[in-house]
């Protein structure tokens, strides 16, 4: 997945915002909150997200994903796709999806409405 790639398909969920900091990372965000980071590496494309604790056991061990630098060693569960293989592309963006799903329900009631995300 390219960097545009990755935009484009985090533009299309839901309330999202997008910018650009940390050294030129593209950060997403719903409601505030970063649900995604494509960059910090300059070498190869890199991308961090949020997951369940479940998914944290299975995925840190996997070839080309790591615990987050600077999230995991917080004891937050972010993982990092950072070198092939990795995940592909319809892997990766379905993890970034649950980690926009995570972080969305993390928001108060008041601010999902706000946004037009579901309450529940």
């Amino acid at each position: 997945m390219t960097y545009e790639e990755f935009n484009a398909f985090c533009a299309r969920l839901p309330a999202t915002t997008h910018v650009v900091q940390w050294g030129g990372a593209h950060v997403w965000k719903v409601g505030g909150k970063v649900f995604a980071i494509g960059g910090w590496q300059d070498d190869e494309a890199s991308f961090t997200f949020k997951v369940s604790d479940i998914s944290y056991e299975v995925l840190q061990a996997q070839p080309g994903l790591r615990p987050a630098p600077y999230l995991a060693s917080r004891g937050l569960k972010w993982i990092q796709h950072h070198t092939k293989p990795g995940l592909s592309d319809a892997e990766l963006c379905d993890y970034i999806g649950q980690s926009h799903a995570i972080v969305s329900r993390g928001l108060s009631k008041k601010m999902r409405a706000e946004l037009g995300l579901p309450l529940a």
